[in-house]
């Protein structure tokens, strides 16, 4: 992706950062005849949303993002991106939990089957799970819209600010009923929402697996019922609700996006570490690389997160004390590890046999017996320990998309909680990251013994390694916390939601703009719309 360029060039626009967000921005830039370049630090676009062949050569390896939902299917169809080679693969059924006692639960978007699964543990959760997703997909209807919209300006807000919070109110209004738990899947815990809905500790574990993807709190904690309500956005090849897997692993969105922006004429350097913003008269005018080469542009749009973009890029008196104050409340805290396993074999589960890929295979398989389970990982990671009990996640996505490992193998990600960034007892060395890593396959291997013989190889990224290789403060893969405090109007900081900054033409284009983490592309698409506003 390197291309020769020009010291004297001036651009319309500098892109901080290749990740999807980033390229995302680029694109519709361009497509409105911009001159744009996209700066990459490491040696390939897509940031965490890559495929890389590691230490197993022959396997393409989701490095770290692994499945897709919520990608905006209008960026899709803007930037043609099917062309390019993008095919979403759903996965079906969506999700299996296999339990200690030898049961299991599958869920996925066939309501009749979901019921005859959940009524094998509870007849009233079987009747109470439709209404369940019925209830979110109501509060989906009024969040959703506001995922391509710019937020008012809550601190000094104009005409267009004060209609826009109006229109809002008048569609929160259309939920009636529903606004009361509107407000907690927004504010609150997923513990308590589950427990009222649902007495079967087998289908709550299920769910509330999914409220804690990425956020170092367990279900109990207030702002995990709205992580766990992203599951229900989305959509895949126009099925709503639905995840998939990316033909040939992740990389193949951006991959696509960047092939896409090569084509609209965009200019992408690889191995261009950003390590300054330039700053002049009060205004963004280029950026300064780490090898010293000065490239100069008209805008500036960062697709990392904050702390990057203001703590580092920029001096502090180039910024207000008040918005610094605001950059620096930012939580990056994370307990997220990511293993990905090179494996000779499919897992044999105890509890659905087979061997050859099966429905058991397609899915999340999660792997957690119960809500106290997870409450007492937690409490390990609080004091600075990983779980001793780690709860796992694992996607096979070699079970739907063979071209991802050699014929006859198989390829695994392992999502696992909890895995905190500081570790009381010492850095996380390659002793902490292996005695992490075998936990988790012996969590694994108590569900389908045999999978440890099975691995062939394994790369493990504690929070550590996923901030050194993809840039995320803290190993945080939203770029900071998805709190209501920096949600919407307040992210990443009250009156600068509208991806503009302190500084004139400077742009946020990534997760650290609303509407926040997750494989969307909609801060990209938000932030390229307002920049097109002004010339």
């Amino acid at each position: 992706m390197t291309r020769a360029q020009s010291p004297a060039k001036t651009y319309d626009a500098i892109v901080i950062g290749g990740g999807h967000n980033g390229l995302v921005t680029a694109c519709y830039l361009a497509r409105a005849k911009r001159k744009v370049l996209v700066l990459e630090r490491r040696y390939i676009v897509g940031g965490a949303c890559v495929t890389e062949e590691t230490t197993f050569p022959g396997y393409k390896v989701s490095t770290a993002a692994y499945v897709n939902s919520l990608f905006r299917p209008e960026i899709i169809r803007d930037l043609r991106l099917r062309d390019y080679g993008f095919e979403l693969l759903e996965r079906n059924p969506s999700s299996f939990s296999p339990f200690p006692d030898g049961r299991y639960l599958m869920l996925g978007a066939d309501e009749a089957s979901n019921e005859r699964e959940i009524a094998r543990f509870s007849t009233k959760d079987a009747a109470s799970y439709p209404k369940y997703v019925a209830m979110l997909e109501r509060v989906a209807s009024v969040i959703e819209p506001t995922l391509i919209q710019t937020p008012p300006n809550p601190v000094k807000p104009g005409v267009r600010d004060l209609l826009a919070l109006g229109r809002l109110g008048l569609s929160v209004k259309g939920l009636n009923g529903a606004m009361g738990e509107a407000i907690e899947i927004l504010t609150g815990a997923a513990r308590p929402i589950l427990d009222r809905w649902f007495e079967s500790e087998e289908l709550k574990a299920t769910l509330a697996t999914d409220a804690i993807i990425g956020a170092f709190a367990s279900p109990s904690m207030p702002g995990t019922a709205y992580v766990l309500f992203h599951h229900v956005m989305g959509e895949t090849n126009g099925a709503r609700g639905v995840w998939s897997y990316v033909k040939g692993g992740m990389g193949g969105l951006t991959q696509a996006l960047a092939n896409a922006a090569a084509d609209l004429g965009v200019e992408i350097r690889t191995e261009a570490e950003v390590s300054r913003i330039i700053v002049e008269n009060g205004s963004a005018a280029g950026v300064v690389l780490a090898n010293g080469d000065e490239l100069r542009a008209r805008n500036v749009a960062s697709s990392v997160d904050c702390r990057l973009t203001f703590e580092t890029f920029l001096d502090r008196g180039d910024l207000p004390a008040d918005f610094l104050a605001e950059i620096e409340r930012i939580d990056y805290s994370s307990a997220s590890a990511k293993i990905n396993v090179a494996l000779a074999a499919l897992p044999n589960f105890t509890a659905c046999p087979g061997s050859d890929p099966g429905p058991q295979h397609r899915g999340t398989i999660h792997l957690c017996p119960d809500q106290d389970y997870i409450e007492r990982g937690y409490d390990d990671a609080k004091y600075g320990r990983f779980s001793a009990n780690p709860i796992v996640e694992c996607t096979i996505p070699s079970a739907v998309d063979p071209t991802v490992a050699p014929s006859g193998k198989h390829l695994m990600s392992m999502f696992c909680q909890y895995a905190p960034y500081k570790l009381a007892d010492g850095p996380w060395d390659d002793a902490a990251r292996n005695a992490f890593a075998d936990r988790c396959f012996d969590v694994v291997e108590a569900y389908a013994p045999g999978f440890k013989a099975s691995v062939i190889d394994r790369q493990v990224l504690s929070p550590v390694d996923i901030e050194a290789k993809f840039g995320l403060t803290g190993g945080n893969i939203f770029q900071g916390s998805m709190s209501l405090n920096k949600l919407f109007m307040f992210r990443p900081a009250p009156g600068y939601a509208n991806y503009r900054t302190p500084l004139k033409h400077l742009y946020l284009c990534g997760s650290a703009a609303h509407p926040g983490g997750g494989v969307m592309g909609a801060p990209g698409w938000n932030a390229a719309r307002e920049m097109l506003k002004t010339r």
